[in-house]
């Protein structure tokens, strides 16, 4: 089993993987159209496989949201809004692990009040 610390840290490194690959595809396409958003959209959506993958990823977005403000709720996650800035300033691709890099963090800290309050 992964351990606590080392989970984290798979968290973390995914939050970088995932600022770091869609923009490695965007930022080539952002340099050449510029900020177009409707040509972004016509090109996301031109076909269906397309608009499979762009539908998959928005509800998927909507998911992670309702999810860690549920989950972040219950457990008094720090920081809780920060996965909804991620997701839209980049996607499901850093909200993600970062709601779950937070999300373990807080873990870890309950688990380690509850080991000092023990001994």
């Amino acid at each position: 089993m992964v351990s606590a610390m080392k989970l984290k840290t798979i968290y973390l490194v995914l939050c970088f993987l995932g600022v770091l690959l869609p923009y490695w595809q965007l930022g080539p396409w952002l340099v050449a159209n510029g900020l177009n958003l409707p040509l972004l959209l016509q090109q996301l959506f031109a076909n269906q496989v397309g608009a499979f993958f762009a539908m998959d990823v928005v509800v998927s977005a909507v998911v992670l949201l309702v999810f860690a403000r549920s989950e972040g709720s219950k457990l008094g996650v720090p920081g809780r809004w920060l996965p909804l800035i991620a997701v839209l300033t980049v996607g499901v691709s850093l909200g993600l692990p970062l709601f779950l890099y937070l999300r373990e963090r807080k873990l870890e800290e309950g688990r380690a009040e509850a080991k000092s309050a023990s001994v």
